[in-house]
């Protein structure tokens, strides 16, 4: 869902100057583009199709800055634990495991898609 945000108030318009975004005008054939208003705020809906996203790409990069940061922190295990930081180094290999087990959940989860499609 993408929303580009209109209307505000003068208290956040120099605020928010960065964030509004100009939209060209709708021709008169297309339909009226979806809006929802929440306070004072109007959002639009952009009608684009959803990304077709199985989470493999995403956990596989994850996965790898916690094996990089686990690797970066090794050299430093005697005096992280010497200052109390010990836990870094456990918590990079927590990184590493759970991600190395949720990028195999995806990648047969991804895989079951493909083959149900077929």
């Amino acid at each position: 869902m993408f929303l580009v945000h209109f209307g505000c108030t003068a208290h956040h318009q120099s605020h928010h100057s960065l964030w509004r975004r100009r939209v060209s005008p709708v021709s008169a054939e297309s339909a009226p583009p979806k809006s929802h208003e929440i306070g004072n705020r109007t959002y639009l809906i952009a009608d684009v199709a959803p990304l077709d996203v199985d989470g493999v790409r995403t956990l596989m990069i994850g996965t790898l800055v916690w094996f990089v940061l686990f690797l970066g922190l090794l050299p430093f295990r005697g005096s992280l634990e010497a200052s109390g930081h010990g836990w870094w180094i456990w918590t990079c290999a927590a990184g590493t495991g759970l991600g190395l087990w949720g990028w195999d959940h995806c990648r047969r989860r991804a895989r079951k898609r493909a083959d149900s499609e077929d």
